[in-house]
């Protein structure tokens, strides 16, 4: 694809996802908003909250002045705090003024997107609090496509409505993690030099790929096959997908190899903020 496609299927698998989440809260009564989800801290409410927030924010909107109670105990750095203010911020809003908003900030965003003068190269800021940065177009409507699509399975599991696990926000979000992987084999568990491990995903989004760490510790990931690799990683999709977004370990995961490995492996899957 061209950049410029490239870019109209980042928003289209935005639209998809976004447009998604409205449908799947828009008939919820008072109290599913309430139901927690497997984001540390976070409802329904805060999760749709938090989507409202950082669409409104890239559309320029103001940040709401808002004191954050010091008792959230999932709130551990500077940036879970510039997270939550306008999280917290809306915990009294009810069902109605939340569904409302969603959907007039999707009206909203979407037509800004149409309207964006940006090339995929263009510098744009990238909205993190104390993380903010610029960077490509391109990158930044990749990152909104992986957030919305991880947070749109969230709500489908709190709410327990399977689906779009194979929608094009679940691909962008494949190939958004997958560069990911040598840092947990060879960063964060610490895999030796010369390690191979080969992870094999089933399901509705399919793919086998190895992580070789070489002699200076670094790793790399690519298509080929291993045949005697040091650990062999099998599970289906979703359960890649919570592991490598910090959800939890959600099982099955079927191990063969080095088992100890393999557990610090799993154990610092996650590569997600």
């Amino acid at each position: 694809m061209t950049d410029n496609q490239t870019v109209q299927a980042y928003i289209e698998a935005w639209t998809h996802s976004i447009e998604s989440i409205s449908e799947l809260v828009a008939p919820l009564p008072e109290g599913s908003w309430n139901r927690p989800t497997e984001c540390p801290g976070w409802s329904v409410r805060d999760i749709v909250a938090h989507i409202i927030a950082i669409e409104s924010e890239l559309l320029g909107d103001p940040r709401p002045i808002h004191s954050l109670p010091r008792d959230l105990r999932h709130v551990t750095s500077d940036f879970a705090r510039y997270v939550e203010l306008p999280v917290d911020k809306r915990r009294c809003h009810t069902a109605l003024e939340m569904t409302s908003e969603l959907e007039y900030t999707v009206i909203r965003r979407a037509r800004a997107l149409r309207n964006a003068k940006q090339g995929p190269e263009d510098l744009v800021r990238l909205p993190l609090g104390p993380l903010a940065r610029d960077v490509p177009y391109h990158q930044l409507l990749r990152i909104r496509v992986f957030d919305v699509w991880v947070h749109e399975q969230d709500l489908r599991r709190a709410l327990h409505t399977p689906g779009n696990l194979d929608s094009p926000g679940a691909l962008i979000t494949r190939d958004f993690l997958l560069p990911q992987l040598p840092k947990a084999v060879a960063d964060k568990a610490g895999a030796p030099a010369g390690t191979t491990v080969v992870l094999d995903v089933t399901g509705p989004v399919e793919f086998l790929r190895t992580v070789r760490v070489d002699a200076a510790g670094h790793g790399t990931v690519d298509e080929s096959i291993s045949l005697a690799p040091d650990v062999q990683l099998t599970m289906d999709w979703e359960t890649y997908l919570r592991l490598a977004c910090g959800r939890g370990r959600p099982g099955p995961v079927t191990v063969d190899g080095d088992k100890e490995l393999a557990d610090r492996i799993l154990a610092n899957f996650a590569v997600t903020i």
